[in-house]
């Protein structure tokens, strides 16, 4: 007669306990396992610990003097390299934990003692066997590989990667103290490794970096703000204002501002005269006043202040009038901080100054705003401030000084369109010099991104008028 199934899972369950009594080599590889397991702690919770160092946490450590604080800081200078040496010596550790801990299992749980708790289920549930043909080694391989996957995968997660990166956390200078010599120590000995690792890694974010550029940043953006606006009447300028708020903040000053050679300035040795001819022809609130050259500002003359004294002669000390007060701003603000900045100081007009420290251009406020919801004018301004002719519907004309920007507003494409052509340049004359490496001659073509440029005047010195033509869709 067979016996009852409860005697084979009792019979398993003594068995385990003979194993797990007898044999070091069982001792030993429980102990190993263990003793990895806390290093793949620490390892895993170094990583957290290091990355989550605040600006606060670094400046502490660069006036404290402990030997701890100056290796931490060595790491943490070369963060790439940390991050290749912690996720290798990671990686070698739990590949360690694994192979060691199969072997216990197959130690502490034998192949006779899974096939005896294959029998016992195939005689609780006959019907695996009749209808399925499934066999008891079947069954005691699954036990097997559910058993070692299960166990091997937990233990890693808790205790080689949640708890450590809880505790780090919220003691990540203490534990980046700890870990400072045995990563330094790490480091030297997988630095041929973690040097490849960076190196390839380096090479591939420089390569989708110039496949991306900054357009591709925006583009699933863009498409998001098209497919949630409404396509109802007059939705099209809500779209560009969200598009150009999403832009805001990547856009540099050098990018809006006025170049020098269109600014409309003041003589700071000129007559009362002359100042005020200047001032009615071009009909602005505030005008940069420089003395001999534009790089040597001398103040903001706000017009207003003239008000009152438009009956005086030509003797007239104009001079008094200007305000000091000058905001400075570079190229390579971005015009968020910059609008920031014009908010706490109240200056709607800012000179730009350039690496040297010579005035480039000048940006206003209404520069700034004009990003976000396009043009502004009012019953003063001058209808072709903007300098360009329409040609038909696929053509216009522009002045070479034109503002990429702004001819990509006018024709009606993305700002970014050009981004991955342009360099340093802000005008389209600059982008076709950019692109050509030298001064094209007249009627010379260039295609950009499917916009054919034709060159309609050149002089010797840059580029006068140019066609744009558009790609027909």
């Amino acid at each position: 007669m067979d016996s009852e199934p409860g005697s084979y899972f009792l019979i398993a369950h003594l068995n385990f306990i003979a194993l797990t009594t007898t044999g070091t080599s069982l001792w030993v590889s429980f102990f190993l396992v263990l003793l990895l397991l806390g290093c793949s702690a620490l390892i895993s919770g170094s990583e957290v610990a290091y990355f989550s160092l605040t600006r606060n946490d670094i400046e502490g450590l660069h006036q404290n003097t402990q030997a701890s604080s100056s290796r931490i800081l060595t790491l943490v200078n070369r963060p790439r390299y940390l991050l290749a040496t912690i996720l290798i010596a990671n990686n070698f550790i739990n590949i360690a934990i694994t192979i060691l801990s199969v072997f216990l299992l197959e130690q502490v749980l034998p192949e006779s003692l899974l096939q005896a708790w294959a029998d016992g289920i195939l005689k609780l549930f006959g019907f695996l066997k009749t209808y399925f043909g499934i066999s008891i080694d079947a069954i005691a391989y699954f036990f097997r590989i559910a058993i070692e996957t299960v166990l091997v995968t937990f233990f890693l997660v808790l205790f080689g990667e949640v708890a450590p990166k809880v505790y780090a956390k919220t003691h990540s200078l203490r534990l980046a103290s700890f870990m400072s010599n045995p990563l330094i120590f790490l480091k030297k000995i997988v630095y041929p490794l973690s040097s490849v690792l960076v190196k390839s890694t380096q090479i591939i974010e420089h390569r989708l970096e110039k496949q991306t550029k900054n357009s591709s940043a925006y583009y699933d953006i863009d498409q998001a703000i098209e497919l949630t606006v409404s396509h109802e009447k007059d939705s099209a300028s809500e779209v560009d204002i969200l598009k150009s708020i999403v832009k805001f903040n990547h856009t540099s000053v050098k990018q809006i501002m006025r170049a020098r050679v269109d600014v409309i300035a003041l003589d700071f040795r000129g007559s009362f005269k002359e100042i005020i001819k200047e001032i009615k022809s071009s009909g602005y609130s505030r005008y940069p006043v420089y003395d001999e050259d534009f790089d040597n500002i001398m103040g903001i003359l706000y017009t207003k202040d003239l008000l009152n004294h438009m009956d005086e002669d030509n003797s007239f000390e104009w001079q008094e009038l200007i305000r000091t007060n000058v905001l400075y701003v570079v190229e390579s603000k971005k015009i968020n901080d910059l609008l920031e900045e014009i908010q706490i100081k109240k200056m709607h007009l800012c000179i730009v100054v350039d690496e040297y420290g010579g005035s480039s251009g000048i940006v206003t406020l209404e520069d700034v705003m004009e990003e976000v919801i396009g043009e502004i004018k009012d019953e003063f301004d001058a209808d072709a401030a903007l300098e360009y002719r329409q040609l038909d519907k696929f053509n216009y004309l522009f002045e070479g000084k034109t503002m990429i920007n702004d001819l990509c507003r006018v024709v009606g494409v993305d700002t970014a369109t050009f981004d991955d052509k342009r360099g340093e340049s802000d005008s389209v004359a600059g982008l076709l010099l950019e692109v050509c490496g030298y001064i094209p001659k007249k009627d010379q073509e260039i295609k950009i991104n499917q916009y054919a440029f034709k060159i309609m005047s050149v002089n010797k010195r840059r580029i006068e008028k140019i066609k744009i033509t558009l790609p027909r869709k």
